[in-house]
C-alpha cells in the first residue's frame, strides 16, 4: 500500500509531546513561543502568531483588515472553501474570480474583471505550493488601495525571488493539517510585517484579552476591550510544529526531488498534463490533469495507491455560494476544468523513489 500522506513526525517529537502532556502545562507554554520564533525565522517575517487552524488565521486576518458587510473581497474560484468562508464570517461578500489553468492560481487579469467600487480586499492562494504572480498583484493592489491577504495553506517553503510567500500581503496564513508539509494535527500560523496588524490578531485570537498571562502582575488581572475568539494552539501541538520546522529544509529538498521524478516519468505522456517544475514551489502535492479522472481514481483505490483531489468542485458550484449569490458557474471555465481533471499525487519525505515510479507506471498503464 502507498499512502497519500505520512506525517514527518520522529520518535523524539513524540517523546517531547508526551513530556509536555505529563507536565500538565498544555497551553501558554514555552514551545508556543519557540515555534512562533522559529517560523518567523524560517519565513523571514517580523511577526508570527500561532493559531488553531489556517481558517482561524484567515478569519482573524479578515477581521484585522476591517472587512465588513457591504465590502467585496475577491477570492479564487478554485480553492478550499475556507478561503471564502473566512470572508463570509465577517459579513463581507466573497467574489469569485476564475483561475489560470496552467498554475491553478488567480492572476491579475482575472482579478481586474471582478473589481467594483465595493472591492475592499483580495485573498490569493498559492495552489499546491505553486506561487502566484504576487509581485504584479501586490503592485496593482497598492495602486487601487485594496488590502492583499495570502492564503498560504499549501505553501510552507514557497518563495518568489527568494522571498517567502506570506510576506507580500498584509498577512499570510499557513496550515498544519495532517496532510500538509508540517503538521500539528490541526493548527496554523499567521505571519505579518505590520506591528499594528500583529497586535490586533494577537488580541483577537485570545478572546480580546489585553494582557498575556506572563504580563499580568496579579492573577486574573486583565481587561477585554474588544470581542475576540478562542483560536489558540496548544503547547504540545506547537512542540510538534517546532521540531518539524527546524528540520524542514531537508523535507523540502526531498519534495522537490520527488516532483522532478514525477515530471521525468510523465514528460512524454501526451494525455497527462502537469505544472512545470519550479524551484520556488514547496510541493504540498504534485498535481496531474487527465480525462477520465474519476475512473482512474477508482482503479487506484482498488490497488491501494493513495491519491486525492484538490479540489473536485470549484466554490461557485458549492450549494451555499451558488444559492446565496445565484452564481452562473459558466463564468468559471478554467476552475471547472481544473476541478474535473486534477489528481493530487503524494509528495512526502518518507515516500520512496521506487514508489513514485510505481505510481507513475500504474497511471500511465491505466490511461
Amino acid at each position: 500500500m502507498i499512502k497519500f500522506s505520512i506525517p514527518n513526525i520522529q520518535t523524539s517529537d513524540i517523546k517531547t509531546v508526551s513530556k509536555i502532556i505529563k507536565s500538565g502545562w498544555l497551553t501558554h507554554g514555552k514551545y508556543t513561543a519557540l515555534f512562533e520564533k522559529e517560523f518567523k525565522k524560517f519565513t523571514n517575517s517580523k511577526y508570527a502568531i500561532s493559531v488553531s487552524s489556517c481558517t482561524a488565521g484567515l478569519h482573524l486576518s479578515c477581521l484585522a483588515s476591517g472587512f465588513k458587510k457591504g465590502d467585496e473581497i475577491i477570492v479564487p474560484a478554485q480553492t478550499h472553501t475556507a478561503t471564502a468562508h473566512a470572508v463570509e464570517y465577517t459579513g463581507a461578500r466573497a467574489i469569485f474570480a476564475d483561475i489560470d489553468f496552467k498554475t491553478g492560481n488567480i492572476n491579475l487579469e482575472n482579478i481586474k474583471k471582478r473589481i467594483t467600487k465595493n472591492t475592499k480586499g483580495l485573498i490569493i492562494v498559492h495552489m499546491a505550493g505553486y506561487p502566484c504572480d504576487v509581485e504584479k498583484i501586490r503592485s496593482f493592489c497598492r495602486k487601487k488601495k485594496i488590502i492583499l491577504l495570502e492564503d498560504c495553506a499549501h505553501a510552507v517553503g514557497t518563495k518568489v525571488k527568494n522571498k517567502h510567500v506570506g510576506n507580500f500581503g498584509m498577512s499570510g496564513s499557513f496550515s498544519f493539517y495532517p496532510t500538509k508539509q508540517i503538521t500539528t494535527g490541526e493548527g496554523g500560523m499567521v505571519i505579518t510585517n505590520d506591528f499594528n496588524f500583529y497586535k490586533k490578531i494577537k488580541k483577537l485570537k485570545a478572546f480580546g484579552i489585553d494582557k498575556d498571562i506572563k504580563d499580568r502582575k496579579k492573577q486574573g488581572d486583565y481587561d477585554v476591550k474588544s470581542l475576540g475568539f478562542n483560536y489558540r494552539m496548544t503547547d504540545f501541538q506547537a512542540a510538534l510544529g517546532y521540531k518539524q520546522i527546524k528540520q524542514y529544509k531537508k523535507n523540502l529538498k526531498k519534495r522537490q526531488l520527488i516532483a522532478e521524478k514525477y515530471i521525468k516519468n510523465f514528460s512524454d505522456i501526451k494525455n497527462i498534463n502537469h505544472m512545470p517544475y519550479s524551484k520556488n514551489c514547496s510541493y504540498f502535492i504534485f498535481q496531474i490533469f487527465c480525462k477520465n479522472r474519476n475512473k482512474i481514481l477508482k482503479e487506484l483505490k482498488k490497488i491501494n495507491i493513495g491519491v486525492s483531489v484538490h479540489y473536485a468542485k470549484c466554490l461557485p458550484k458549492m450549494t451555499y455560494y451558488k444559492n446565496k449569490y445565484n452564481l452562473n458557474i459558466n463564468q468559471y471555465k478554467n476552475a471547472n476544468i481544473y476541478g474535473g481533471t486534477n489528481i493530487s499525487l503524494p509528495v512526502y519525505p518518507k515516500l520512496k523513489i521506487q514508489e513514485v515510479n510505481k505510481i507513475c507506471k500504474t497511471i500511465i498503464n491505466l490511461l
